[in-house]
């Protein structure tokens, strides 16, 4: 059943890659993002329904989840931006920095330790970075530097999401995260809005759909298994939206993007060893 859900959660992250591509092609990010959250409200209702309605959604941590949402929001046009100037592999390639960021974020605000097997993953991490971007070439992509930095913004979201579920339910994040980031793209949705083909509006509800329910079925998946076996997965998206780039757009790779892939995703690998097999060399905080 984990595998089940999971398929889910992968087939719909690679629809979306390629739906955000094409929306893109006549859409700005800002509207795209826009119409991603307001159809995204739309589809979320009947599960806030299902959950109890509107008192589930009260909280006292407007703050924190205006906080979270504003840096997601950033971290999310940069992620679909950099689809239009780099190959989708490459992308989510960067895009799997993300838990290095997150480990980091986690230790130095949540109290997490900081393990030898946690300090070699950001340092492979790291380095499959490097690989990839290549500064020594002196012909950095911009997209992979925006790619890099909607990596980083990922880390810190999900870090302050880990905080937010210590006193709120999933479907309040879920929504707090729709409603806030509607706010905030309103005022440049309005300044450059054009109207979306029929074609255009069908890519749009596909990021929405795509973009909502992907999460519902990564949270299935951990009913079923246990995160150390889930999240591995996942690992299958770099080398599946690659194959999609090149089929769908006829992007290659080369060697590096590869090989850097390689290291992020086998850093991640060491990242998720149990924590009993893991000697701390370091914790931010004398409780934990």
């Amino acid at each position: 059943m984990a595998a089940l859900w999971m398929t889910g959660w992968l087939s719909l992250m690679l629809v979306m890659a390629v739906a955000g591509r094409e929306a893109m092609r006549e859409l700005n990010v800002f509207e795209l993002m826009e119409l991603r959250c307001l159809i995204g409200l739309v589809m979320l209702s009947p599960v806030i329904a299902l959950s109890g309605g509107l008192p589930t959604l009260r909280t006292s941590r407007l703050k924190q989840h205006a906080a979270r949402n504003l840096i997601h929001y950033g971290a999310q046009l940069g992620w679909f931006f950099a689809l239009t100037l780099i190959p989708i592999g490459q992308v989510v390639a960067i895009e799997f920095t993300m838990p290095i960021w997150t480990a980091l974020l986690a230790a130095t605000f949540l109290g997490e330790r900081i393990t030898l097997f946690k300090l070699a993953a950001i340092v492979l991490g790291l380095i499959g970075v490097v690989v990839i971007v290549r500064p020594d070439t002196g012909t950095i992509n911009p997209g992979q530097l925006i790619a890099l930095a909607a990596a980083v913004g990922f880390g810190i979201s999900i870090a302050l999401v880990k905080f937010l579920t210590r006193t709120e339910p999933t479907v309040s994040i879920i929504f707090w995260m729709l409603a806030v980031q509607s706010v905030a793209g309103l005022i440049p949705t309005l300044v450059w809005w054009s109207w979306p083909s029929a074609t255009g509006w069908g890519w749009i509800v596909m990021v929405a759909l795509c973009g909502t329910f992907s999460h519902f079925c990564m949270a299935r998946a951990m009913l079923y298994a246990d995160a150390t076996i889930v999240i591995p997965m996942d690992f299958l998206r770099v080398p599946l939206t690659a194959t999609v780039g090149w089929l769908v757009y006829s992007e290659r790779l080369d060697g590096f993007t590869v090989l850097g892939a390689a290291l992020i995703l086998a850093g991640n690998l060491l990242n998720l060893r149990p924590p009993q097999a893991q000697p701390a060399v370091a914790s931010s905080s004398p409780g934990n």
